[in-house]
């Protein structure tokens, strides 16, 4: 009879966990098998290794997903339209700006810095993941503002890929900023000055004339046969 392997050693839950942390902070071509072996702990071997993941690629996706559904949900608010499409955009900003000075984990986010060392052409695809959420994200801040536009809480003029974009290049510059251990307390701050950019956009919208705002509102062209009649539009 065949000898059956050794069992694993490692609790595999508690794996995907610690291989998370170490591409999270080291990045995927960075990150050797060698580090992923000692860093799994339980002696795994490379063959337990490939026996339990497939490959560093099949792992990292699996880092990958359990990222987007934990850490990465920060920003899930900006498609919540039960909140005003500022209050949306200042929740995942904060939220996003806390996760990423938390002790307990890499700081940063891993979406940001997961391949910031460039894969190689030959694992370009697994990028994949992470620059699809970054769009998602992306596209959460340009549909805040545009759903704030159609509000009327921001002029009619604004290019929301434009405005959405010194949102979105602030929230990428976090990963940097907390890498750096600049204190969470400065970014909470710096986002208050940042969210001045909306105010100030938001200044432009030409208030509502007295009859609309009451909920009565007089047509242009009522407005002109009045005129015409010798009446002044009230």
């Amino acid at each position: 009879m065949a000898q059956m392997g050794r069992p694993r050693t490692f609790d595999r839950e508690h794996a995907v966990e610690q291989a998370m942390h170490l591409f999270w902070q080291h990045g995927y071509d960075a990150t050797s098998l060698a580090q992923l072996k000692a860093g799994l702990g339980g002696g795994i071997s490379a063959p337990s290794f490939y026996a339990a993941f497939g490959s560093k690629e099949a792992l990292f996706d699996e880092c990958v997903q359990r990222y987007l559904a934990t850490y990465a949900q920060v920003t899930e608010c900006l498609w919540d339209e039960s909140l005003i499409p500022r209050q949306a955009v200042e929740t995942a900003l904060r939220q996003s700006a806390r996760m990423q000075c938390e002790d307990g984990h890499p700081k940063g986010c891993m979406v940001a810095l997961g391949v910031m060392s460039a894969p190689s052409p030959e694992n370009a695809r697994v990028a994949t993941g992470l620059t699809q959420s970054r769009l998602r994200t992306r596209a959460g801040i340009v549909a805040c503002v545009e759903r704030a536009i159609r509000l009327g809480q921001l002029p009619q003029t604004l290019n929301p890929a434009v405005m959405a974009t010194v949102f979105d290049s602030f929230l990428q510059g976090i990963s940097i900023l907390a890498r750096d251990n600049v204190p969470h307390a400065t970014l909470d701050a710096a986002i208050s000055q940042l969210l001045l950019t909306w105010d100030i956009a938001a200044s432009a919208v030409p208030p509502l004339r007295p009859d609309v705002a009451s909920g009565n509102p007089q047509s242009p062209a009522l407005d002109a046969a009045h005129t015409a009649h010798g009446h002044t539009a009230r």
